[in-house]
């Protein structure tokens, strides 16, 4: 009897063993549709962006299903012609194909450091601290390193490693190779994790079109003692948990996850632009959305907060899956009208984009192992193995925020019990003020001693948000105050509000 049974148990377990999904070592693909799926990666993110794009950080809560969202033949044009930095998550991803291009596959961070400083498009969060702290002499990777930057945890990498993932087809410790000197620029811990996550789906997507299995094994890539993989995890175990109703998975996501350490603009705010939550939306529409374009994208987008980058990712993800020909008509048709018009900022359209991605692609592909034929390549498939663990703010918790809105002057010195403290600022200029060379030159004073010197430009694409961190201070009473050594006679700095970090 216990033999019968043990024989019995033995051929269960070999049974679910052979039913679980897997990628082959080596995979074969014809040329073309190996571009079909570059086309496909590319259009999905365009099309998710746009899609998103009237609803991005508008709702904290999810977006009620009976709300419409408008889709017709010449939207994305529309975007294109009227508000073209809505593509930030194409433009900025092109900053850094563009300089593998130019550069070749071992090209030095400092060029895409500086590709990313000088470019002339906004930017915003860990973007723009990183932007600021490069420019400041302050270079990778110390320019995204939550000491440096206190957006390092937002989502700003998430939506640009999309690059990554495409240039590595099927071999997704290639992927996140590349995802790591740039995603050092500007994020660290589950910032950076965010674009690990990303470029695993997205080279997993080119070998395999089992979603469920894409999410869990790229997730590998990530460690599992951040906080960025029990997220994930966790919505992969609700999903199977209650798989007819993503709204649920969305609330205990939430309830969970959906809280800020960093990102002052965003602590103690209804809206979230932490990378741990929104890859959890993009999660969400994948797995909910099970292979259907408009499900997946709508869905992504209904999750709210940042609803066109999430959508954006999950667009591109299945686009890969799919490849460009089977994406339905209805969501390509939009396509056609800009596939030949470079995005704002650069002179790289979607069309170049793609052959460009499939240069690299090549190159990628025979760099591990793999062989280019004439009509075809052969991938060397890869097994993910989890990228270094590092985690922001570590020993640091923010307890509070206090509003100012006013001068150094009316402040005085600021006095505060915690760890370390994060003071946002904005410039008060009369108007038609020519701000073109002036920074103003602050001294930090902390303590009764200049903790640091901080310039800080008045506008322009240099300009950051807040005028110091400060961090590891021991845990017991501190006195701030500012003291600004070439103040015009007719500008303003006005202190927004400090957050307050304790030990727990």
């Amino acid at each position: 009897m216990l033999y019968r049974y043990a024989l019995v148990l033995g051929a269960l377990l070999l049974a679910c063993c052979a039913q679980q999904p897997s990628q082959p070592q080596e995979v074969t693909l014809e040329k073309t549709v190996l571009m079909d799926k570059i086309r496909g990666a590319w259009a999905g993110q365009v099309i998710g962006c746009t899609y998103g794009g009237p609803t991005e950080f508008k709702f904290a809560n999810f977006i009620p299903d009976g709300m419409p969202i408008d889709w017709h033949d010449h939207i994305v044009k529309w975007w294109y012609d009227h508000s073209p930095g809505l593509y930030d998550d194409v433009y900025m991803d092109l900053t850094f194909v563009e300089v593998f291009e130019k550069e070749g596959l071992d090209a030095p961070v400092e060029s895409f450091a500086r590709a990313f400083a000088d470019a002339g498009y906004p930017l915003w969060h860990a973007n723009l601290q990183a932007r600021y702290n490069i420019r400041a002499g302050i270079m990778p990777p110390e320019s995204g390193h939550w000491r440096h930057n206190a957006h390092a945890d937002d989502i700003d990498f998430q939506i640009e490693a999309d690059y990554a993932g495409i240039m590595a087809p099927g071999m997704v410790n290639a992927a996140t190779h590349y995802t790591d000197e740039i995603g050092h620029i500007m994020n660290y811990g589950d910032g950076w994790y965010g674009g690990v996550y990303v470029a695993a789906m997205y080279a997993l997507a080119f070998v395999s079109d089992d979603i469920p299995f894409i999410v869990s094994e790229a997730l590998k890539a990530v460690p599992q003692e951040s906080r960025y993989y029990k997220c994930i995890n966790d919505v992969i175990r609700w999903w199977k948990q209650y798989p007819d109703d993503w709204h649920l998975t969305w609330a205990l996501a939430n309830e969970h996850y959906g809280y800020d350490v960093g990102c002052p603009s965003q602590f103690s705010s209804s809206f979230n632009i932490d990378a741990v939550i929104n890859s959890a939306y993009i999660v969400i529409g994948l797995l909910y959305g099970n292979g259907d374009f408009y499900r997946t994208i709508d869905i992504s987008t209904r999750c709210g907060h940042d609803s066109d980058c999430n959508p954006a990712s999950a667009g591109g993800v299945l686009g890969t899956i799919l490849g460009f020909d089977k994406i339905p008509e209805k969501w390509k048709t939009p396509i056609y009208e800009v596939e030949d018009i470079n995005f704002k900022y650069t002179d790289i359209s979607l069309n170049r984009a793609c052959q460009m991605s499939f240069d690299q692609a090549l190159k990628v592909i025979e760099l591990n192992g793999g062989s280019v034929g004439e009509n075809a390549v052969t991938i060397q498939t890869q097994t993910p193995q989890p990228v270094r663990l590092e985690q922001s703010f570590e020993g640091h918790w923010p307890v509070s925020k206090q509003g100012f809105n006013k001068t150094f002057e009316q402040i005085g010195a600021f006095t505060f019990e915690g760890k370390g403290a994060v003071f946002t600022y904005r410039f008060v200029l009369p108007q038609g003020y020519d701000v073109t060379d002036y920074k103003a030159n602050v001294e930090v004073m902390l303590d009764g001693s200049l903790y640091k010197t901080v310039s800080l430009p008045t506008s322009g694409n240099g300009r950051n948000t807040e005028i110091c961190e400060i961090w590891d201070l021991p845990l017991r009473e501190h006195k701030v105050s500012f003291n600004w050594t070439n103040k015009p006679s007719d500008v303003e700095l006005i202190v927004g509000f400090v957050i307050i970090y304790s030990d727990k």
